[in-house]
C-alpha cells in the first residue's frame, strides 16, 4: 500500500543491505526486528523509506513500521 501511495512499481524497489538482512533472518528465525531502508524509484525521483522490519520466519510474517522518509527529485539526480 505504501508503494502504491507513492506510485512506485515493485520492480523499482530495493532493500538496502539486503544480503546482511537475509543472513540475520536465518540466524534469528523467531520474532526479531531490524532497522532497514527501502529505496523506491518513481517518475519524480528516488524515495527512501526508513523504519523497522518486525519479522517471524516461523510464521512467515513480516511488518514494516515506517519512521520516516526522504525524497530526492529527479532533477537533483542528474
Amino acid at each position: 500500500m505504501l508503494m502504491k501511495q507513492y506510485a512506485i512499481d515493485i520492480s523499482d524497489i530495493k532493500i538496502k543491505d539486503e544480503e546482511f538482512l537475509t543472513d540475520q533472518f536465518f540466524k534469528h528465525a523467531e520474532v526479531a526486528k531490524e532497522s532497514i531502508c527501502i529505496e523506491g524509484k518513481n517518475k519524480d525521483g528516488i524515495i527512501n523509506f526508513f523504519g523497522t522490519l518486525h519479522y517471524n520466519l516461523l510464521n512467515k510474517l513480516a511488518v514494516f513500521e515506517m519512521q520516516g522518509f526522504d525524497q530526492t527529485a529527479q532533477h537533483e539526480l542528474s
